[in-house]
């Protein structure tokens, strides 16, 4: 077997990978991002793309089970009535990502503490605080200043124009005495571009990083995490694109895969040493999956409302009913997020699949009573760690190279389903209040298991927990875990801002702390 050697090794180039990448680029030294995806050319993301609802159902489907890329593995969701979607390219799911952009709240990060449930964090908002300011200023987020739901979010590039479907719900927000606020956007305004500009994490941070130095190997799927006889990482075997099985050293590994695939990889990784998987002899890796279970309602209105035009999920949010209050019967909270509506293809599908369309003389008159004229709301709820809920190797579904996919073991909580519930009730109220002549709802949705958390726990025991605070893993020093694993808690938001910054945060400790970390691992 062929050997390679690189001093700081990075397992992903999705959101966490890059920005750790960028980050550590400026040290001298080798440093390479490997990467089981391949490099996608920029002129084919779906964003713009005048195909992109076609490219939606097959190259940049979110369902890897559907999409079937060479560097995807099976994913079995039957014991779960969410599946999972992310995506398996250098830029990871940010390639497919609707750049809704918010923070954590200063709650999320102390929800046991603050509200009995869930797990703390080992540092706060605060303490992340600075990393959400570089990570906004890399990003380019837009957005407007003062949301009182926030502390003071600063030096925002000019909001997105919220349309005429997101001022109509506006409307009915202040009516009701809501909060409500324009949303946080990893998107640029765009005359040329109606979706707007979206960088992924390809444009934000490895191109940088690459410019400096860094590495990056697409196509190669690390298999194993190797160890000495003294519990230090050596190294990695990963396959390339013709499949040939390669071992490249390294002085210190990241994992940031996700939170399915970094723990795939560390149950994979095996030895006598972890029998149950590589830094696992807490029993926590792979428990505790989040996955933010989503509520849909959608109001129909009499009039064409253009509420397909703009970004997907960058108009308006609410945070009226995100923190935990004594007269609701369940803890913690949701976001409302106001979508756009689907386009003329996913518009007919849609229809199609609920038998609400027929072709023939009144085609064209009930695509055009749907298309353009609804306004959907995505409840995004807080999930809270649970044990039984995990993911397992599936080895009897296997990836290309031979490498077990993942089986996800999930149900609800009652505190979920009553948290979907109320959001339904109160989106059914928004949406009367707003004028909807007709209004349906439905929760949880399927195929929205994007959000991916909490599978290697953070916390200051190794008899409790996989990580520290710096996500290092308690029982092997020179590998750290810079994804959404890591997570304690899920927060009711989209995910993508925290992971970055968290993952800033960790780079930064390594950078910091090299030369102990290098000369404790020699």
């Amino acid at each position: 077997m062929k050997k390679e050697r690189t001093d700081i090794l990075i397992i992903g180039a999705g959101a966490s990978g890059a920005a750790s990448a960028w980050n550590l680029s400026e040290l001298n030294l080798k440093i390479t991002c490997i990467e089981q995806g391949p490099l996608i050319n920029k002129k084919e993301y779906s964003f713009n793309n005048k195909d992109r609802e076609i490219n939606k159902l097959n190259k940049f489907n979110i369902d890897p089970n559907q999409r079937k890329f060479n560097s995807d593995y099976p994913i079995n969701s039957k014991n779960s009535p969410i599946s999972i979607a992310n995506y398996n390219a250098v830029g990871g799911s940010t390639l497919i990502y609707s750049g809704h952009y918010p923070r954590f709240h200063p709650s999320d990060f102390k929800t046991k503490k603050n509200d009995k449930i869930g797990s703390n964090w080992l540092f706060n908002y605060y303490d992340l605080e600075k990393y959400y300011n570089l990570n906004d200023k890399m990003v380019g987020v837009s957005g407007v200043s003062g949301d009182p739901a926030y502390p003071e979010i600063s030096n925002l590039l000019p909001p997105l124009d919220i349309g005429y479907s997101g001022g109509l719900i506006a409307k009915a927000f202040n009516k009701l005495g809501w909060h409500w606020w324009p949303s946080y956007a990893a998107i640029k305004k765009s005359k040329k571009l109606k979706k707007g500009i979206r960088p992924t994490a390809v444009e934000i941070y490895l191109n940088k990083a690459e410019k400096n130095g860094v590495i990056i190997k697409p196509n190669s799927r690390v298999l194993k995490i190797k160890l000495s006889k003294n519990k230090i990482a050596t190294g990695v075997i990963y396959s390339n694109k013709k499949n040939e099985k390669k071992f490249l050293k390294a002085s210190l590994i990241l994992l940031a895969s996700n939170g399915i695939g970094t723990p795939r990889i560390l149950l994979n990784s095996k030895n006598k040493d972890f029998p149950n998987g590589l830094a696992n002899n807490s029993g926590q890796l792979g428990k505790n999956l989040m996955l933010h279970p989503l509520g849909f309602v959608e109001g129909q209105f009499d009039k064409f409302l253009e509420s397909n035009e703009g970004p997907e999920g960058c108009s308006i949010y609410s945070h009226e009913f995100y923190e935990t209050k004594k007269n609701r019967n369940f803890k913690r909270g949701y976001t409302l997020q106001l979508l756009k509506s689907p386009g003329p293809i996913e518009s007919f599908h849609y229809l199609k699949k609920f038998n609400k369309i027929k072709f023939g003389n009144s085609f064209f008159k009930s695509l055009f009573d749907y298309f353009g004229r609804t306004i959907p709301i995505a409840i995004i709820c807080e999930d809270t760690p649970n044990k039984n809920n995990f993911i397992q190797l599936d080895h009897k579904n296997k990836d290309n190279n031979g490498m077990p996919g993942i089986k996800i073991n999930y149900k609800l909580s009652d505190n979920t389903k009553k948290m979907l519930s109320h959001g339904i009730n109160q989106c059914k109220k928004l949406f009367r209040t707003a004028g909807a002549k007709n209004i349906i709802a439905f929760g949880p949705v399927k195929n929205t298991g994007w959000h991916l958390v909490g599978t290697a726990k953070m916390g200051t025991s190794k008899k409790n927990s996989v990580v520290n605070k710096f996500g290092q893993c308690h029982e092997i020093k020179n590998l750290f875990i810079v994804d959404s694993s890591i997570f304690p808690s899920s927060s009711g938001v989209n995910i993508a801002s925290t992971v970055q910054a968290v993952s800033l945060m960790i780079s930064d400790y390594i950078k910091k702390n090299l030369k102990n970390l290098i000369k404790k691992n020699a």
